[in-house]
């Protein structure tokens, strides 16, 4: 198969979408099928993508609707002989996937790993014209387009995400950062989507009673003022740090006693899959994907969210359970090794791929 895959995210921009279109390039690629991944100039997903041997390209989609673009991209299609073209934002779909149609390719898919389209009618016209397919990485996301109505029964396929774990992975050395501390992680984009002002709040509520819990995030966004601002209205300027972007979370993971996900909505988090690859107890929210990955009790706990006072009480309960703690992480850990390798996600992407591709051809 001859793929390209398109994602015109920010140049700056890097989260678990990127990292997903990435180990799935790589995973092809390695099987020996033609790829390309296409981004912004300079961009972080292109440089990832160059370090992981993924071919990459240049192709920069800025709006919604550019017929030069279209144009520009339909060329590059026929030239290449591109048998399938997986776009990941919804003006990728727009303006690359309109380009497949004149080019005649013969698959267009979405990748959709948070819920990307409304009920509006400019959304269903893009997916069910200029699409063959979406792919997603949840059945919550699958069951929201289920309702909408728009899509054939097979129109959203889940292929859950898989992770690409490192055999050995030195641990940060937090002791010596934050001496007879017990570190609570957490890692995302400084986004309200992420939640991490629910977060900071439920560190003040512990911070009433203990002062033995330091907060660390990993990540970068435009609420980092703000959110340092809360921390330092509510005096947590010694227990709630934030360290900014870190390339490889994988340390701090596992260095840490306690991850927790406090996000306000999710597709499939990854972060939570790593936090469990590394043998960590997860606290999440209970947000789309969140329960195919935690099963509640067993590998991890499950809360609602925007609720600061039970990211606090599971916090405690937890913290100060160490056997709990070590039990709930070698069960996480179990459940990323038999459901969610990069292998499984590779091997699903891979059948349904050809699928597509040979019912197309036959039509």
């Amino acid at each position: 198969m001859n793929v390209l895959f398109i994602n015109s995210i920010g140049k700056n921009k890097f989260g678990g979408g990127e990292k997903w279109m990435v180990n799935a390039a790589r995973g092809l690629h390695e099987r020996g099928h033609q790829i390309t991944l296409a981004s912004r100039k300079n961009s972080r997903i292109l440089k990832y993508a160059a370090q992981k041997n993924v071919p990459t390209n240049v192709i920069e989609i800025h709006s919604d609707i550019s017929p030069f673009k279209t144009l520009q991209v339909s060329t590059y299609l026929r030239q290449q002989k591109i048998d399938i073209l997986i776009c990941n934002l919804n003006k990728d779909v727009r303006v690359a996937g309109l380009a497949a149609r004149i080019a005649g390719t013969p698959v267009v898919l979405a990748r959709h790993g948070m819920l990307l389209c409304s009920r509006k009618w400019k959304h269903q016209l893009t997916l069910t014209r200029l699409t063959d397919g979406i792919i997603t990485n949840s059945k919550t996301i699958q069951d929201a387009y289920a309702d909408y109505g728009w899509f054939g029964r097979d129109f959203v396929k889940v292929i859950h995400n898989g992770l690409d774990i490192p055999e050995h992975v030195t641990p940060h050395n937090f002791p010596r950062d934050f001496p007879g501390k017990k570190i609570i992680y957490s890692a995302g984009r400084l986004a309200e989507q992420k939640g991490f002002n629910y977060l900071i709040e439920a560190a003040r509520i512990l911070r009433q009673d203990r002062d033995d819990l330091v907060f660390v995030v990993s990540g970068e966004g435009k609420l980092e003022t703000v959110l340092k601002d809360q921390v330092r209205a509510a005096g947590l300027e010694r227990s709630f740090v934030f360290e900014g972007f870190t390339p490889d979370i994988y340390p701090r993971l596992k260095g840490c006693d306690l991850f927790v996900l406090a996000s306000l909505f999710e597709g499939m988090p990854n972060v939570v899959m790593e936090a469990m690859a590394m043998a960590k107890p997860v606290i999440a929210t209970d947000v789309n994907g969140a329960r195919e990955l935690v099963e509640d009790g067993k590998t991890g706990c499950i809360i609602p969210p925007k609720n600061p006072e039970a990211i606090a009480r599971r916090i405690e309960t937890l913290i100060d359970s160490p056997e709990t703690m070590t039990e709930l992480g070698k069960n996480g850990k179990q459940r990323v090794a038999d459901l969610f390798t990069i292998k499984k996600m590779v091997d699903n992407l891979e059948q349904h791929l050809e699928h597509m591709l040979r019912e197309k051809k036959t039509r």
